[in-house]
């Protein structure tokens, strides 16, 4: 595997960390080259990291009772 193969799996692998079932054509993604399939996968992880951290001030307010 190559590594924008690799590249494109773990984009697809952090799209599906939410119970989804997402395949990409590594067809469309072809033309990126890495530094750009890098900067979709830090943006998807920060996207995650703000998700849980507002997931967990929403749990928060529970504590209080």
């Amino acid at each position: 595997m190559s590594k924008k193969e690799e590249l494109i799996h773990d984009i697809e692998k952090l799209l599906n960390g939410y119970g989804g079932d997402t395949h990409i054509n590594p067809d469309m993604l072809a033309f990126m080259d890495e530094q750009t399939l890098k900067s979709i996968i830090v943006s998807l992880l920060e996207q995650k990291e703000k998700t849980v951290e507002s997931n967990l001030e929403w749990l928060e307010q529970f504590k209080k009772y």
